[in-house]
């Protein structure tokens, strides 16, 4: 039988970010083989040009949007001291999801004027983006559980971090039901809630470190 992990060889909260920051830059590096040289005539290239359109509006979203979580992720992980498995599983749950973004947004961008193709495309687009959303409420709610994995300047504040991050996977399953109406419009409505996270959440007040 295998003996049971314990703390002292689970992985420091450095060495997770930095894995995670390794995972997070190669999503975001893949993001721009969607977009292509176009191989056209001469003197058609820019109306080729014009024609992407959608990848280029699925890179530079995807861009900002994983961008956002990396930020966010920073953040949550600046304030942790020690980590369990709990964190350890959740994050590589938060992976998963960010390192699916570029598939589901060349599907998105490919399908985005597709009629019904078009809105399954952003549906699932939307379900990637919703899957890392609330891994991060399943962070700060283990975290609330357990704030003796947190600096102690720290330890108020999963709750208030928690509550904040539920608006994610929530705006996202409504971003989906808008795009089984309409593809364009439920992919708007991921930017607007990407959007609502670029400012990570800071609490007002904090506990003073321990002199």
């Amino acid at each position: 039988m295998a003996a049971v992990t314990s703390d002292a060889e689970l992985p420091s909260p450095a060495r997770l970010e930095a894995f995670s920051d390794g995972v997070i830059a190669i999503a975001i590096t893949l993001l721009v083989l969607d977009l292509k040289v176009p191989d056209v005539r001469e003197g058609a290239l820019g109306m080729a040009l014009r024609q992407q359109w959608p990848a280029y509006l699925g890179f530079t979203t995807s861009f900002v949007t994983i961008g956002i979580m990396w930020v966010n992720h920073h953040v949550l992980f600046d304030r942790i001291e020690r980590v369990d498995g709990g964190p350890l599983f959740a994050n590589l749950t938060l992976l998963l999801g960010i390192a699916t973004l570029p598939f589901t947004t060349s599907l998105a961008a490919r399908w985005l004027r597709a009629g019904d193709d078009g809105r399954i495309a952003v549906v699932v687009y939307c379900f990637s983006l919703g899957l890392v959303s609330a891994t991060f409420v399943a962070l700060w709610s283990y975290l609330a559980r357990r704030p003796e994995l947190l600096l102690p300047s720290h330890q108020q504040l999963p709750q208030l971090a928690r509550r904040r991050a539920l608006v994610g996977p929530i705006a996202y399953a409504v971003a989906a039901g808008i795009a089984t109406l309409s593809a364009p419009t439920g992919f708007a409505a991921c930017v607007v809630v990407a959007a609502y996270f670029i400012r990570p959440h800071r609490p007002r007040e904090t506990l003073k470190e321990p002199t």
